[in-house]
């Protein structure tokens, strides 16, 4: 058996390219992907030295789907496998198994546990976590859950989450206020921001309920919403609605990433209603707080880049008047104040949130297994 790395991921996202890339470049690792998820936008293969094939993901019933093909790696002369966790994925179980029978170590890349999990969910990931001789997780929270279900702590390793940080770096070592905002609203109000995934999981519905309710008591700012999905229209006739059209930019989807630094450098705090995800970290990356919900079982992993009242705010769950009071607090803030919090936000970013971090707790994963 050779000393080679297998990386198995249900799809090449776009937005990964920071840790596959570097992966590609500093472990001995041959890297496959399944071929679609839904319309995210998949990463060019030529980024990457070491891609060998993409497989098919074919869908079964709901949410179960397996990869076609896939399941023959596991006889190839791989000494460990990182293999997205995903335990809905039957080839995944399939190639987990073959592994641990051919004495072959699995490391599996999983947002764990949620804390919502009812009898028979639990039931299922605990067999599914047993496995693996290890577990990347993408927060503390989830390690600390599934401590608490008697997963041994010494297989977990949170690994956090990133995007392409390199790039990013650069491109916000260049950023400065602006004031692009005052001529596309003609106004010098604060200005308000979303990027991501317009889905219903979201619930930006309660950034344009929160909007109405502040202008109705003199508090005046702009929302910018960057993005596409599902629920955009709905999004659009519920601005109508409020008679807040001039006042929310439904920006559309934006790849440019110069310019999405010059949306989010530029607002006073990015607002996710719903579960905030890699959100989160965009945000912060470019020095911008992030106010989310305070409901961590139905979160993103990423919400614990937030510390609350220094890089962001958390509202209670599904409470309009709580957000309300949460955007004006970030809105109202001096510029000076302002600045420091931003220092705060690269540095949660700087110091976990980037795929160098990433990087070196996978090696040390992959050396604990060796010894």
């Amino acid at each position: 058996m050779s000393n080679k790395i297998c990386l198995l991921y249900n799809f090449a996202q776009h937005y990964r390219i920071g840790i596959f890339r570097l992966i590609d470049r500093n472990l001995d690792c041959d890297m496959y992907f399944g071929d679609k998820l839904g319309d995210i936008k998949k990463l060019d293969y030529k980024e990457l030295k070491n891609f060998k094939k993409e497989y098919r993901n074919v869908k079964l019933i709901s949410k179960i789907y397996y990869q076609q093909g896939s399941v023959w790696i596991a006889f190839k002369k791989y000494r460990d496998y990182i293999i997205l966790g995903e335990y809905l994925c039957l080839s995944t179980w399939v190639i987990l198994i073959l592994c641990r029978l051919f004495g072959k170590r699995t490391h599996i890349w999983t947002h764990g546990w949620y804390g919502s999990e009812g009898s028979l969910k639990k039931w299922v990931k605990k067999l599914f976590f047993s496995i693996p001789n290890s577990i990347f997780l993408y927060g503390e929270y989830a390690k600390k859950l599934m401590i608490e279900e008697g997963i041994a702590s010494k297989k977990l390793f949170v690994v956090y989450n990133s995007l392409d940080y390199d790039e990013q770096l650069k491109i916000r070592l260049g950023a400065s206020r602006t004031k692009g905002f005052n001529k596309f609203f003609s106004n010098s109000d604060p200005t308000i921001v979303f990027i991501g995934r317009i889905t219903p999981e979201k619930k930006l519905e309660q950034v344009l309920e929160a909007q109405y309710s502040l202008l109705s008591k003199g508090v005046k700012f702009n929302t910018v919403i960057v993005g596409a999905g599902p629920s955009l229209d709905e999004l659009k006739i519920i601005a109508q609605k409020y008679n807040i059209s001039e006042r929310v930019w439904f920006y559309g989807p934006c790849y440019d990433e110069d310019e999405i630094a010059n949306l989010v450098f530029n607002s006073h705090v990015c607002v996710s209603p719903g579960n905030v995800g890699l959100t989160a970290i965009h945000s912060l990356n470019y020095g911008t707080p992030v106010i989310t919900h305070s409901k961590f079982s139905a979160q993103g992993p990423e919400f614990e880049a937030i510390q609350d009242g220094i890089t962001g705010s958390f509202f209670e769950y599904q409470n309009i008047s709580s957000l309300s009071e949460k955007i004006e607090k970030w809105i109202s803030m001096d510029m000076e104040k302002r600045e420091n919090v931003r220092l705060e936000c690269y540095k949660i970013v700087d110091q976990y949130y980037n795929p160098n971090y990433q990087l070196e707790v996978i090696k040390t994963a992959l050396n604990a297994g060796s010894n």
